[in-house]
């Protein structure tokens, strides 16, 4: 028996852009690319209401307000960046150490577990992502390749406590933010074997010159892009007259890869006949 709607998990396909504020930014807009008929992976968004939830009723928020309390960065964040790391550690174990409100478990247990009908996939694996109200590239952090209900939860608490990450705490001292609350969404969505990923910027990223799309790829899992661990692929496209203007193939050494044996991602080397080949062809850029 389906649980009854609520509003802290939302399916991709009846979110929109319009949804920023109930699931982020990431989710909302994967909610608008699935209706405009784009090919993206099915999955459910997990709404800042859940987090609020999650970090108030567990007690997480009352245990990182009180240590913050003896928190001192003696106003130079990167003077102090030990401390930082430290506060990071402590207040990621204290998100981790948390469980769910038994309602919220059964909301995504029930979900993924409609998922998994809807794939035809028993635990079928899936990508746990960050969606914040914003756009902070990078700084959350994306578990891939997760499978089975009970690690499903574990890696959106993961993702949770990564609001307080060292790069996380350090953006909100620099913005003047509070360093004990940032709400974000969950979106969880279909694991993508990928043949090559990466970023797609709809705009020159170098001149905000929005007659241009910039795109940068290497082999295998989107990871090695985002997390900076190559210098991919790039390609400049005129949006006008649909064609590549410029390219960039880089020597690329790693790429990740489901291994399927071991149930999770891993780092590989790329063949040498491989490390100069452009991971896109002009037809698929």
């Amino acid at each position: 028996m389906s649980v009854i709607a609520n509003n802290y998990i939302y399916w991709l396909h009846d979110l929109d852009k319009d949804c920023c504020h109930l699931v982020g930014k990431k989710s909302a807009n994967l909610g608008e690319l699935t209706k405009a008929g784009f090919r993206v992976p099915p999955g459910f968004a997990l709404s800042v209401a859940m987090y609020e939830r999650f970090m108030k009723e567990t007690g997480a928020f009352a245990e990182i307000n009180s240590y913050l309390k003896n928190f001192d960065d003696a106003n130079d964040a990167l003077a102090n960046l030990h401390k930082y790391e430290e506060a990071s550690n402590v207040l990621r174990q204290i998100v981790e150490s948390k469980w769910w409100p038994s309602d919220l478990e059964v909301f995504i247990a029930d979900y993924y577990e409609r998922f998994c009908e809807k794939t035809g996939i028993a635990n079928s694996p899936v990508a746990v992502r960050s969606a914040g109200l914003l756009s902070y590239p990078g700084q959350y952090e994306t578990y891939l390749y997760v499978r089975g209900k009970t690690e499903v939860m574990k890696n959106i608490i993961k993702v949770f406590s990564s609001t307080f990450n060292v790069r996380s705490l350090l953006a909100r001292e620099k913005a003047g933010l509070p360093k004990n609350y940032d709400p974000i969404g969950v979106a969880v969505n279909q694991m993508v074997n990928a043949k090559a990923a990466g970023v797609i910027f709809t705009l020159n990223p170098v001149n905000s010159d929005r007659s241009k799309i910039a795109i940068e790829g290497n082999w295998g899992l989107g990871k090695s892009v985002v997390g900076g661990l190559v210098t991919p692929d790039e390609w400049k496209v005129d949006k006008v007259i649909l064609e590549i203007i410029s390219r960039k193939i880089s020597n690329k050494q790693i790429e990740y890869l489901v291994d399927h044996k071991l149930s999770k991602v891993v780092k590989t080397a790329i063949p040498q006949e491989r490390q100069s080949v452009p991971c896109l062809t002009d037809e698929e850029i």
